[in-house]
């Protein structure tokens, strides 16, 4: 087999204590902290001077891996924490729920926020976007059907 799994996702943030805080808020586990630099780390980058600290943070059935990545250098050009869901980018990730409501209601305090609206799809799940730090969409399922 070429492709066994999807081993993790990497989403760079500038505050990494608030971005780790909302995912462990939403039920993610810290599975381990770094910092990294180096010149085989600039090689992997395409970047020089990297020094760059990581958690990385796994669901709590250990199959899926989220790795948040704030740069210390070089510095970045910068994002655009309220760009809309249609642009081009990697855009959201999904996670299923088991209380949709009380997982909003638990985010909100760490910067979650709605993009639109709390749905339910076709008797089969309830479906929302929530806007977290740094301007991550996370969508919310809810097994209904």
């Amino acid at each position: 087999m070429v492709l066994p799994r999807l081993e993790h996702v990497g989403i760079v943030v500038g505050d990494l204590e608030a971005a780790k805080a909302f995912f462990a808020e939403l039920g993610l586990e810290v599975a381990g902290e770094m910092s990294v630099e180096g010149r085989a780390v600039d090689r992997i980058t395409g970047l020089g001077g990297v020094r760059s600290d990581m958690v990385m943070l796994r669901t709590p059935d250990g199959h899926g891996k989220l790795e948040l990545i704030r740069y210390r250098a070089p510095s970045s050009p910068g994002g655009d924490p309220e760009a809309p869901s249609n642009a081009p980018g990697l855009r959201h990730i999904l996670f299923e729920v088991s209380d949709v409501e009380g997982v909003l209601a638990r985010l909100r305090p760490h910067g979650g926020q709605l993009v639109g609206e709390l749905v339910e799809y076709e008797n089969s799940f309830k479906l929302c976007y929530v806007r977290g730090p740094e301007g991550i969409i996370v969508e919310l399922a809810e097994r209904i059907g």
